[in-house]
């Protein structure tokens, strides 16, 4: 245990949840004795004193959204906290910043902030659920605090959530390789126990099947989103007994690094091979040659879930609690 005790220690020591704890700190009437009395003690115990932080933070006009987001390198994430501030900023919320770098452990210390009552309300980017959350959502019971899902990784029932149709957009991508003639398309995907990945993959799937044409295990490589990732995917590809002739990569950033590799071996896009990112962020159109890309609507996803969690904030019910926003083929240079 650290030096200061946290709600975490509160919450083992009495051998209750975090969720526990923190009604016990802010609605006590609301939990049962026998566990009322247990926090009480762990909480006397450690001599336990709530963050102060919290009481500064949360004014009585104010709301604090935590947006926690997997990297927030990577331009997609950028664009939607940008738009997430600004309509904030408008709605008179407080945003709170988290990044997880796809670890679990990560994730949970962020969701402190609202077990502790820093935050009001959580955005949540990304594959990884909550370890505060998991029975509640597998069950399918009310949530310890407000909870919007964003780009369409985790699957929660009982919370409302922005997406895009991922599947979809894949087989989209791959259909336009499919028309421009490639036969032995391949694909660089993201990480493969993330939701987004796979659904983009079985779009991928998908298509080829449907134009009949061959699935093959060493022409799918596996990236995590980054350029690194890309290139080091496209080198291993380009190294296949029967190089591929088109490429669908599932974000632009890996479409980026599988560029540099094709021009390293000194081969041309599309005339060599013909190539598709995913996302179309700023820097696509600048690409060399221009990425043809997959638009997915990040700045409207952004303000789409503020205003969902406006929503709940209000206690407003939710007419639509499943967003699933348009996708665009955007076709340039590379394909």
């Amino acid at each position: 245990m650290s030096d200061t005790p946290t709600i975490h220690d509160i919450a083992k020591y009495a051998g209750v949840s975090l969720a526990t704890v923190s009604r016990v700190l802010r609605e006590p009437e609301k939990v049962a004795p026998v566990r009322r009395s247990k926090v009480r003690e762990a909480i006397a115990h450690f001599n336990y004193v709530p963050n102060a932080m919290a009481q500064q933070l949360r004014q009585p006009r104010f709301r604090t959204i935590l947006v926690i987001i997997p990297d927030i390198s990577n331009l997609f994430f950028a664009e939607a906290l940008k738009n997430i501030e600004n309509v904030a900023h408008q709605l008179g919320c407080r945003i709170l910043i988290g990044e997880t770098q796809r670890k679990q452990e990560r994730l949970d210390h962020y969701v402190e902030l609202l077990t502790s009552r820093v935050a009001d309300g959580l955005i949540l980017f990304g594959s990884l659920l909550p370890g505060v959350l998991r029975d509640s959502v597998e069950a399918g019971l009310p949530l310890p605090f407000p909870l919007v899902l964003a780009e369409g990784s985790v699957h929660a029932a009982n919370c409302p959530r922005v997406k895009i149709d991922n599947v979809q957009s894949g087989e989209m991508a791959v259909r336009h390789l499919i028309a421009s003639g490639r036969k032995r398309i391949a694909m660089i995907s993201g990480p493969r126990p993330y939701t987004v990945s796979m659904e983009r993959l079985e779009g991928y799937r998908r298509a080829l099947d449907g134009a009949g044409l061959e699935q093959r295990g060493d022409w799918v490589v596996e990236g995590n989103f980054s350029m690194e990732s890309g290139y080091e995917a496209m080198a291993q590809l380009l190294t296949c007994p029967e190089r591929p002739d088109g490429i669908f990569c599932a974000s632009d950033e890996m479409a980026i690094g599988a560029q540099a590799a094709i021009r390293e071996k000194g081969l041309r896009m599309p005339d060599d091979i013909a190539l598709i990112g995913f996302d179309d962020m700023r820097f696509a159109a600048y690409a060399s040659p221009p990425l043809t890309t997959i638009r997915q609507p990040a700045a409207q996803m952004g303000e789409a879930a503020v205003r969902m969690m406006q929503a709940i904030f209000r206690g407003e019910t939710i007419e639509q609690p499943t967003i699933i926003l348009d996708h665009e083929l955007v076709i340039r240079e590379s394909a």
